[in-house]
C-alpha cells in the first residue's frame, strides 16, 4: 500500500493539474468542514508520530498550543534533511509538493495558523524551486493567499532556505536561524509550542509527518493507526543505502521487520558478501549486529533494542567495510557539524575525531576504546541539543559491539614506532 509515495512514479506529479487528477486537495476540502479540534483528535487517534527523528506524537504536540495566548501562531515545516543515510523528504518535495502543501493547509486550519515557513536545507536547490512553483500554482488557483478555498482563512506559505548547517535540523536551532540569528539550539523549556518563532506559539513538524496528515483525514484516525503497529500509526518512508542490491526509499507500514526490509525489499546483499552491521535510523542511531536485526522497525521496538528509529535511514554494512574507518568518517562529520555552543560537545567531538583519525592512520593503543567510550559518555546529557548524543552513540556502539575491529588497529599500533605527530599525541 502506498500513501505519500503513491504519485512518485506519475509523470509531472509535481504539477497542480496532475496532483488534482490523482486526488489532491480533496482532503483539505473535507477538513475545512471539520472543527479544528476534531482534526487534532483524529491526528491523536491516528498515532501519527513525528517522523523527523524524535517520534513525538504529532497530535499531542498540536494540543500543547496555549489556548489563551493572543499572539499569532506559526507552523514551521522542518525540511532541513541533513541526517546521513536519509533522503526521504527530498522525494516528497520533488515528486508531490502539493501533498505537502495540502498537509500544511490542514495543519494550519487545525492549529489556527495563518503563516507557515518551510525551512529547507540549502543544498536542496531543486526542491526549493519546485516548492516555490507549487505555492505559486496554489495561489493562482485560489487555494492559498487571502482566502483558502474561498473560506475566510488567509494562509501564506514561505520557503526559507538554510545555509547547510546540520544543527539547524534541531527545531530550536532552526527557529533561531529562521529569525536571522546564529543557528544555535535553545534551552527548553519553554518549548516551541509555547514560545517558538518570534516568541510566539509555534508547531514544528517535518515534511514526512505533515505529508501524512491528508491521509489521516481521508482514512480516519483509527484506520490510519491500524496500518502500523501499536502506538506507531500508519506508514513511513524507509531510506535504505549501503551494501544492498536495491538501495532506495520504500514506503512500508511502521513495524515492518528490519530483516525483511534489507533482504526482501532492498534485494539483500551482493553475492558472496556477509552482513556485518546495520545502522537502523540514520547515522546517529546506535549500530546493530546481524543477530539483532530480526525486529520491527518502529520507535518502541528499536528503543527496546537499545537503538532508535530516528529518521529511518537504514545503512547496511557488509564484510567489505572497515568499521573503524566508517566510524572515523562519522566522527569527522559530527565534529565538523557541532555548533560549538556546548563545551562537552565542542571539545568531545573533536577529541573523538582526532583519536579515530590517528587510529586509522597510524594504529591504535590499548586505551583507545575505553577513552573513546569515556569521552562519549561525558558528552551525553551535557549538551543543550541532541547533537552531542548523535555524535556519541555511534562511537559507544561500534566500540562495544565490534571490539575485534579495534583490536586489529591496537595490535598494529603497538608494534609500530612511536609517532611524534600532533594528532598521535591525543589521549
Amino acid at each position: 500500500m502506498k500513501l505519500v509515495s503513491k504519485n512518485f512514479d506519475v509523470p509531472d506529479s509535481h504539477k497542480l493539474a496532475v496532483c488534482e487528477q490523482n486526488g489532491g486537495y480533496t482532503r483539505i476540502r473535507k477538513a475545512l468542514e471539520m472543527e479544528p479540534q476534531t482534526i487534532i483528535d483524529e491526528v491523536i487517534a491516528a498515532n501519527l508520530r513525528g517522523l523527523g527523528g524524535a517520534g513525538f506524537p504529532a497530535g499531542r504536540k498540536w494540543s500543547f498550543l496555549p489556548k489563551d495566548n493572543p499572539k499569532p501562531r506559526y507552523l514551521v515545516v522542518n525540511a532541513d534533511e541533513g541526517e546521513p543515510g536519509t533522503c526521504k523528504d527530498k522525494y516528497i518535495m520533488t515528486n508531490d509538493p502539493h501533498l505537502l502543501l495540502e498537509g500544511i493547509m490542514i495543519a494550519s486550519w487545525a492549529i489556527n495558523s495563518h503563516t507557515c515557513f518551510i525551512y529547507i536545507r540549502g543544498e536542496y536547490v531543486k526542491q526549493a524551486k519546485i516548492l516555490e512553483a507549487a505555492i505559486a500554482e496554489a495561489k493562482a488557483a485560489g487555494y492559498l493567499g487571502d482566502k483558502m478555498f474561498g473560506k475566510d482563512f488567509p494562509l501564506e506559505v514561505v520557503v526559507h532556505r538554510g545555509a547547510g548547517a546540520y544543527i539547524c535540523g534541531e527545531e530550536t536551532s532552526l527557529l533561531n536561524s529562521l529569525e536571522g540569528k546564529r543557528g544555535w539550539p535553545r534551552l527548553k523549556p519553554p518549548f516551541p509550542a509555547v514560545e517558538g518563532y518570534l516568541a510566539c506559539p509555534t508547531i514544528v513538524n517535518n515534511v514526512e509527518t505533515i505529508s501524512y496528515v491528508p491521509w489521516v483525514i481521508e482514512l480516519g484516525g483509527e484506520k490510519f493507526a491500524s496500518l502500523g503497529s501499536e502506538r506507531n500509526g500508519g506508514m513511513r518512508l524507509y531510506s535504505v543505502s549501503g551494501c544492498v542490491k536495491k538501495p532506495g526509499v520504500y514506503e512500508l507500514p511502521l513495524g515492518t521487520n528490519l530483516k525483511d526490509i534489507i533482504f526482501e525489499h532492498a534485494g539483500g546483499l551482493f553475492e558472496g558478501r556477509r552482513l556485518k552491521a546495520v545502522i537502523p535510523g540514520g547515522s546517529s542511531s546506535p549500530v546493530l549486529t546481524p543477530d539483532e536485526i530480526d525486529l520491527p522497525m518502529d520507535f518502541d521496538s528499536l528503543a527496546a533494542a537499545g537503538s532508535m528509529l530516528g529518521s529511518a535511514g537504514i545503512i547496511v554494512l557488509d564484510d567489505t567495510i572497515n568499521l573503524v574507518e566508517a566510524l572515523a568518517v562519522l566522527a569527522r562529520f559530527y565534529a565538523h557539524e557541532s555548533c560549538g555552543q556546548c563545551t562537552p560537545c565542542r571539545e568531545g567531538t573533536g577529541w573523538m575525531r582526532k583519536i579515530l583519525d590517528r587510529i586509522v592512520a597510524e594504529g591504535g593503543r590499548s586505551v583507545d576504546p575505553a577513552n573513546l567510550e569515556r569521552i562519549a559518555k561525558n558528552i551525553i546529557g551535557n549538551s543543550i541539543c541532541p547533537l552531542g548524543e548523535a555524535a556519541s552513540l555511534p562511537v559507544i556502539g561500534f566500540a562495544a559491539k565490534f571490539p575485534e575491529e579495534f583490536a586489529e588497529y591496537v595490535a598494529r599500533g603497538e608494534t609500530a614506532k612511536p609517532s611524534t605527530t600532533a594528532v598521535a599525541a591525543v589521549i
